[in-house]
């Protein structure tokens, strides 16, 4: 019975694994596909860099996505007011 048991847990472990992927792999660079946006404005001192994803057959939403310290990754809307002045002070950073 214990077997049992422990290869039916194993078998929901891994169907879960593979069904609960919210990356869904566009291109190299671009690895992930926004779903839906936060409305939390990250501290900008906790970004460190951030990318932009592409509309695609499998990705149909357009999104900015900010790294932080933590390695944290959060999808927002490119049209947010904030974001442009963000993307502006993190190339600044990284350019300088």
């Amino acid at each position: 019975m214990r077997s049992l048991m422990s290869v039916l847990f194993l078998v929901l472990f891994c169907s879960v694994q593979m069904t609960s992927s919210a990356v869904i792999s566009i291109d190299a660079a671009q690895s992930k596909c926004c779903g839906e946006f936060t409305d939390v404005k990250i501290p900008l001192k906790q970004v460190t860099s951030y990318y932009r994803t592409t509309s695609s057959s499998s990705c149909v939403r357009r999104a900015i996505v900010f790294q932080t310290k933590s390695g944290k990754e959060f999808c927002v809307d490119p049209e947010t007011p904030w974001v442009s002045g963000y993307i502006a002070k993190v190339d600044k950073r990284t350019t300088v």
